[in-house]
């Protein structure tokens, strides 16, 4: 009987314990994310395939995203580019997403090149359908803290189908 009351005690201080971490690293998660998330409209008719896409800031700021090479090709590592202008941004990830279907996480940092160029590598999954509709969330935090998410469309071919 005592090895049985033993055996629940550590197992109340154990799940009390795994608790108590759960609810700091939510609230260490919490404290870390940025303040604000200001989510830009996404222009559609923009193709990356054909060159830089620009998107206007709700701050009177602007962003020129690109993917090199413009084909875009699938399990080929791509150069991502981030060009700002009239915004001070401290660090800029991008988010790809895949539309049709879940492709996993998939969301580089970009490399800080001076005030208003970013740039970093990005891999783009293959998936068993033709064309793969993607998105593009360029997601920029200010230095004040805040972030914009600026969404962009673009899709993949694959050509073993």
């Amino acid at each position: 009987i005592v090895e049985k009351k033993i055996n629940g005690v550590w197992l109340f201080v154990s799940l009390a314990v795994f608790i108590v971490i759960l609810l700091l690293g939510y609230e260490y998660k919490k404290g870390t994310e940025p303040a604000n998330n200001i989510v830009v409209n996404i222009d559609e008719s923009c193709d990356l395939r054909q060159g830089a896409c620009i998107a206007d800031l709700p701050n009177g700021g602007q962003l020129s995203f690109s993917l090199e090479p413009k084909d875009i090709p699938t399990l080929t590592p791509l150069d991502v580019f981030v060009k700002t202008k009239n915004i001070d941004v401290s660090k800029i990830e991008v988010d790809i997403v895949g539309i049709n279907m879940d492709m996993g996480y998939n969301r580089p940092l970009l490399e800080k090149v001076d005030n208003a160029h970013f740039k970093g590598k990005v891999v783009i999954p293959v998936c068993f359908h033709r064309r793969m509709d993607w998105k593009a969330n360029v997601l920029l935090t200010t230095k004040e803290g805040d972030r914009m998410v600026v969404p962009f469309q673009f899709y993949t071919i694959n050509n073993d189908q």
